[in-house]
Formats: C-alpha cells, sequence, structure tokens
C-alpha cells in the first residue's frame, strides 16, 4: 500500500514544523503505537503498567522526533506511514524491553527474584527454585525456558542456538510455563 494523501500531507506538515503539525501526527499514530507496544510486550510474555506503556510510547515518539525528524525524513513512500512507523515502534520497544530486563518473569517467583537485588539470599533461593523447576523440563524445552527467563535471549538468539524455527520459540515458552504451573498446581486459565 502506498503512501496516502492524508499522511502525505501530515507528513509535510510535521517536518515543515507547521502549527499543531506534531500534535496532528501523535493524534492520528498514538492508537498505532500502543498497539504496537501491547503486541511486542505480549510476544515477549512481559507484562506492563499504564505507566510502562506511556514511558514506552515516549520513547518511541522521541526515536521518531531524535535528529531533527531524521526517521520520517528518511521514509521513501514506499509503503504506508503505518507500517513504517510499526517498524520503527517494535525497534524501539523491543530495544527498551531488553535494555529494562534482567529476566522475564516466570510466574510471580522469578520476577520477584530477579528485581529483588538487594536481598541476595532470597535471590539465589528463587534460583534455586528456578532450576528446580527447569529440572521437571527436558531436552530443548528446558533450554528454551532458561534462555530466555534466565539468559534474556531472544526468539531469533534462541532459535539459532536450538535449531528451531523463530515462530516456534513462543508456543514452545506458552506449553512449557503452562506444564511448570500445573506441576506447581496453579490453575493455566487463571495466570
Amino acid at each position: 500500500m502506498a503512501l496516502s494523501e492524508l499522511d502525505r500531507e501530515l507528513l509535510e506538515h510535521c517536518l515543515n514544523g507547521e502549527p499543531l503539525g506534531w500534535q496532528k501526527f501523535v493524534d492520528r499514530f498514538m492508537g498505532l503505537v500502543m498497539h504496537v507496544i501491547n503486541h511486542t510486550a505480549q510476544c515477549r510474555s512481559t507484562s506492563l503498567s499504564a505507566n510502562d506503556r506511556e514511558d514506552l510510547a515516549a520513547e518511541v515518539f522521541l526515536a521518531i522526533v531524535d535528529n531533527d525528524m531524521a526517521v520520517l525524513r528518511h521514509f521513501r513512500g514506499k509503503s504506508s506511514l503505518a507500517t513504517y512507523l510499526t517498524v520503527i515502534a517494535r525497534r524501539v520497544v523491543v530495544r527498551k524491553l531488553v535494555e529494562g530486563r534482567s529476566a522475564l518473569p516466570l510466574g510471580d517467583m522469578v520476577a520477584q527474584a530477579e528485581a529483588d537485588d538487594h536481598e541476595p539470599e532470597r535471590r539465589i533461593e528463587d534460583r534455586e527454585e528456578v532450576g528446580r523447576l527447569l529440572g521437571e523440563l527436558h531436552g530443548s524445552e528446558a533450554d528454551v525456558v532458561r534462555m530466555y527467563h534466565l539468559e534474556g535471549k531472544t526468539y531469533q538468539e534462541i532459535s539459532h542456538s536450538v535449531g528451531m524455527p523463530e515462530n516456534s520459540v513462543g508456543p514452545m515458552l506458552s506449553r512449557a510455563r503452562a506444564k511448570l504451573r500445573r506441576r506447581a498446581g496453579v490453575d493455566p486459565a487463571t495466570t
């Protein structure tokens, strides 16, 4: 899909610094950016608060205006503006999520263990519990869970390490988490 006339005008107003140009741009694409944030967090099994979402949206728009709106100036119109912005937003969100975490939550226990740097004894104890839970998984399933939750690797990195298609990593993680919850006596439908 090519650049629509509406988006072309919006882009021109924004790049020319016309009054309300940026405001109209943000109004038009805020919903898209929030959707990208929510979808990316969901795909990475990351829970975000409303403040986290607002911070990530601000980071996306900051990336757009950075260097005199270089991101918008590089847009060549070979796709829709929404498609282009979706790619930009996803890259920013993934980068910020990776920068901001030492590991993703594997239930509340792991989230607490990773965030709780001021209680090292508890952290070690919780890591041992994670190790015990991982001991209940076998083969590549255990490897994938360990790499994603404890080592903070991306789906692509995991895919290369274990030799499975990248789009199989997420489903395997979901199945492994459900299995661990069942074994721990937690109904997966409630988490």
